[in-house]
């Protein structure tokens, strides 16, 4: 008879290979869509370190790893008044479009008022209108302010309308209970006042979702800072000089990798802390309470 020598690991039970085996069956799907999210990132990560001779050739896997190359593109570009230009553009567009699209969105999904369902309408219509329809007259509106050359054109807009966050937003409001906002009217409050004490405390994953939406767009938009700002590089946004330090350096992949990950950094770091919150706005917005 046998005897187990103490401190030795216990065997393997074959249920526990098959349970891991349960597992990446049950998962495949997410396994298979998070490699393929992930490859692409490997791939600008791994050239990014490669020397300007391996990048883009047969080799994948660098054979010296050059670290100096994301010090090297603040060298070759001002990347930090880019981000700073860019940082403006989303905070303030962020903000405008919270300041401006939450009363709206109340009055939308709360209020009782004749021709509600009406202005809903324009605002589902205005979401379906490309952006590109409205750019020449709104670029000789500014133009004839003399506000072109600057990133105000991009962020004033954002304090007045922005049909998806006033969309997404009612959609959220209309999941919060009704009895509670009667309550606050009840108690003596005006509708501003439940607004803020009632409905936006209880809205907050809606509220950040709408905004990490609206931050992100800003901060990856081309189109903006293209049609205000290409004459002005002073005034660049770092995804306008992204594609411009690509031409200028477009033999040179590694570097503009290695630019392509430092502007994907402060979204990717966004989406980390704001992740619980971004899927419970996503996942209540559009269900009726």
């Amino acid at each position: 008879m046998t005897t187990a020598v103490l401190g030795a690991p216990a065997p393997r039970r074959p249920r526990d290979w098959r349970g891991a085996l349960h597992w990446v069956a049950v998962h495949s799907l997410g396994l298979a869509l998070a490699l393929m999210f992930a490859l692409p990132i490997v791939f600008v990560l791994l050239t990014a370190v490669m020397s300007d001779g391996q990048a883009f050739t047969k080799d994948l896997w660098p054979r010296e790893w050059h670290w100096g190359n994301f010090a090297e593109v603040f060298e070759r570009a001002p990347l930090l008044e880019y981000l700073g230009n860019s940082l403006l553009y989303s905070l303030l567009a962020t903000a405008g479009m919270l300041l401006s699209s939450i009363p709206a969105a109340y009055a939308l999904a709360t209020l009782r008022w004749r021709g509600r369902n009406v202005a809903f309408l324009l605002v589902v219509g205005a979401m379906m209108l490309p952006p590109q329809v409205v750019a020449v007259p709104l670029y000789d509106t500014w133009s004839s302010l003399g506000l072109t050359g600057s990133l105000w054109p991009l962020i004033v807009p954002y304090f007045l309308f922005d049909a998806f966050s006033v969309f997404l937003l009612r959609q959220f409001f209309l999941t919060i209970p009704r009895s509670y906002v009667d309550a606050a009217r009840v108690d003596g409050c005006s509708e501003f006042q439940a607004l803020v004490r009632v409905v936006v405390p209880m809205a907050r994953p809606g509220i950040a979702a709408t905004a990490l939406f609206c931050f992100l767009y800003t901060w990856n938009d081309y189109f903006g800072p293209l049609l205000y700002t290409s004459e002005v590089p002073d005034r660049w946004t770092l995804s306008l000089a992204l594609a411009s330090f690509k031409g200028m350096h477009q033999v040179q992949w590694n570097l503009a990798m290695a630019v392509t990950l430092l502007i994907m950094l402060p979204a990717v770091v966004l989406f980390a802390f704001a992740q619980r919150s971004f899927v419970r706005g996503i996942t209540f917005t559009g269900v009726k309470g």
